[in-house]
């Protein structure tokens, strides 16, 4: 329940945000649906976390688990904040819409028709990351969701949703292989000189990107038990209070001038929601920050996850090392999306595609399962797992000497 709640959340927050970006009330109404869904889980896991305390001594570990969901739980109310604003009619400048559309990722979703190139046919023969630069994060299926559960054997049907993320640049192929109407990313024309307003868009869409960093780094902090990770999502936690009050600030001032102060109000909501998803990421690794006993069950879940951690050191003449991000396309093959990249004590988060990859940075990421011992070989590392260990840890054995032998 942990794994599919963590999943769940996620998805919600690139539902959301992709509702903003398409202005799109459809994709932010699934929203609700994912909030019953997440609401239950909830429900029914503190339930269990009481009856699974039977001495005083295991009372700390099960706390840390509440604390886990509570914060999970936090994330999805934050997602709810940020579709309100598509269906609240809150409104968004333009501006934002076009300075999203900038972004590496975005989330999208497209409705199979019977008759197209997708519909019947498993996942795995598609080829989406490689056609598109997108993945299947989700499939709605009627009123079922399938979210842990999407792998390559799904047989694609005609009626399903599916709900993926990737580079803006795939959509128009995606529509194509579904069959679904021509996209056209939105066009703003440039303003001749730098507003408040313009500041604001700024602001809020680096927001966007350091929220969505955040909690991917407290997962991650989480399952890697990383003190260094968990201060840096503190410090963006930090960093995203202080960037909401000079948002606020440039708001008020941009309602001076002869400016629509509808879409002020989309501003200011998105805002205050990208803090809430930071504080939430906050709230989880306190836990590592202060030393608490993380209970066993929290590493579990974050290995079943849909979506895992994973942290592996570029070793010396190994296929990615001096090569750049947008080079290795590694978010296609295997599959997996760098968070940030540990170098000389400092970590990179979000890394852009120019960015190149040198002997001894440590690449932490998140992507599919199955493909971690993948990202290890290129990395020129070998992933041994640890039958024994419940919590799935890994060893990295040196590609090179695991041939020898």
């Amino acid at each position: 329940m942990l794994a599919e709640a963590k999943d769940t959340s996620e998805i919600m927050v690139d539902l959301a945000y992709a509702a903003v970006y398409f202005n799109d009330p459809g994709m932010a109404d699934e929203l609700g649906e994912l909030e019953e869904r997440l609401n239950d889980l909830t429900q029914e896991m503190r339930a269990v976390c009481i009856l699974a305390v039977r001495r005083p001594a295991e009372a700390e570990g099960m706390a840390s688990v509440v604390q886990v969901i509570s914060a999970i739980e936090g994330i999805g109310n934050a997602a709810l904040d940020i579709a309100r604003i598509v269906t609240h009619r809150l409104g968004i400048p333009n501006e934002l819409i076009a300075d999203l559309s900038n972004a590496d990722e975005v989330s999208h979703r497209v409705w199979i028709r019977e008759g197209s190139h997708m519909a019947h046919r498993p996942l795995k023969d598609l080829e989406i990351p490689v056609q598109c630069g997108m993945r299947v994060v989700a499939i709605r299926r009627d009123r079922s969701w399938m979210i842990e559960e999407v792998d390559g054997d799904v047989i694609v049907m005609p009626g399903d949703v599916l709900f993926l993320r990737g580079s803006p640049a795939g959509i128009t192929r995606l529509h194509e292989l579904a069959a679904a109407p021509t996209w056209e990313p939105p066009e703003v024309p440039e303003p001749d000189a730098l507003t408040d307003l313009d500041r604001a868009v700024d602001v809020l869409v680096e927001m966007k990107d350091m929220s969505e960093a955040a909690v991917g780094l407290a997962y991650s902090a989480l399952a890697l038990r990383d003190v260094g990770l968990a201060a840096e999502v503190n410090h963006l936690a930090e960093r995203l209070d202080e960037m909401k009050d000079h948002l606020q600030l440039w708001v008020l001032r941009a309602a001076k001038h002869d400016v629509d102060p509808s879409p002020l109000r989309g501003l200011l909501q998105l805002a205050a929601a990208a803090e809430e998803i930071g504080d939430q990421a906050a709230q989880m690794v306190w836990l590592i920050s202060d030393g608490v006993d993380v209970h066993p069950i929290v590493n579990i879940a974050l290995g079943e996850a849909d979506v895992v951690a994973t942290r592996v050191p570029v070793a010396a003449g190994s296929v990615v090392d001096g090569q750049t991000l947008a080079e290795l396309q590694l978010d296609i093959e295997p599959g997996f999306w760098i968070l940030a990249i540990r170098r000389d004590n400092r970590y990179l988060y979000q890394p852009r595609g120019w960015v190149q990859l040198t002997a001894g940075d440590d690449v932490i990421a998140t992507g599919p399962h199955e493909g971690r011992e993948r990202l290890a070989e290129l990395c020129g590392w070998r992933m041994v797992e640890d039958d024994d260990d419940p919590t799935g840890r890994v060893e990295l054995e040196p590609l090179r000497a695991a041939l020898r032998s």
